[in-house]
């Protein structure tokens, strides 16, 4: 039996159709908690049996303790806003200017010729170690904080915002160009969907530099945030209080990294990639 031309046509048009990528049964998603919970009750164990001492490494329990204890009278709150301001205002300063040199560099030649060297001389010095120089240039207040995030940000995504319009195969923008689709349209159609992939790897990597450096910066003549927390507490020997600054820092890290990733996932709905076995 032969099929008629509109079942032809469904048939080829579902043959073409990209198939949904299937998403992860439930128990690989709660899989995923097993080994974090485990850590946590070994952690709370060897507490309990005085294998790691309190003034060394609090316990899990007495960590939620401080937290309660410190959101409930607001200086977490309080802490944990001026951080996350610093954080923002440092990565869009240092994503942005790394997406928007990256793309100079990339695109033209003379901007890779002017951009890039410097850049690539400037990425091989420490970022962290240019604390001093940034005392001396931008004073010890919120700009060296807001400084040392921003440079943290900028080189992952200059480099990946580089690389990935480069690595985009010339044949797809001389066919695009060869079809009649204008430089502003090559650039939407051909460059921006095949640079995005190392561009949002250079976000997830700008973001943990980003975290790393607030860090460093919050601890430096600071009167708030997270590591102004974290230096007070230890001033007084508050381990748990320590403890809990680092384990805050670690889970904005994994949020602003899973939500990129969630991102990524939707901007990048027609790639299909090798998945887990």
């Amino acid at each position: 039996m032969t099929a008629t031309p509109v079942q032809a046509s469904r048939t080829e048009r579902d043959r073409t159709r990209p198939r949904q990528r299937p998403r992860p049964p439930r128990t690989t998603r709660r899989r995923r908690i097993i080994t974090p919970l485990l850590v946590v009750v070994l952690w709370e164990g060897a507490s309990r049996a005085g294998i790691l001492p309190p003034d060394k490494l609090s316990a899990p329990s007495d960590v939620l303790a401080a937290g309660w204890r410190l959101a409930a009278d607001g200086t977490l709150g309080h802490n944990l806003l001026d951080s996350l301001i610093r954080a923002v205002i440092g990565l869009a300063i240092g994503g942005g200017l790394g997406l928007a040199l990256g793309s100079v560099a990339g695109l033209l030649r003379i901007g890779d010729d002017l951009v890039d060297p410097p850049v690539q001389m400037a990425r091989m010095l420490p970022h962290l170690g240019l604390v001093p120089l940034l005392l001396i240039w931008v004073g010890i207040g919120e700009p060296l904080k807001i400084s040392l995030v921003a440079l943290g940000a900028f080189f992952p995504v200059y480099l990946n915002t580089y690389s990935g319009i480069r690595g985009i195969d010339e044949r797809l923008v001389e066919a695009a160009r060869t079809c009649g689709l204008s430089a502003a349209a090559r650039l939407r159609h051909v460059v921006l969907p095949g640079a995005l992939p190392s561009l949002f790897l250079g976000l997830r990597l700008a973001f943990g530099a980003g975290w790393l450096s607030l860090v460093v910066g919050e601890q430096v003549n600071a009167d708030s945030g997270l590591g102004f927390m974290m230096m007070e507490a230890r001033e007084f020997a508050q381990t748990e209080v320590v403890v809990l600054g680092l384990l805050i820092y670690a889970l904005l890290g994994l949020l602003s990294d899973l939500a990129l990733r969630t991102a990524e996932g939707r901007a990048l709905a027609w790639r299909r990639g090798l998945e887990a076995s």
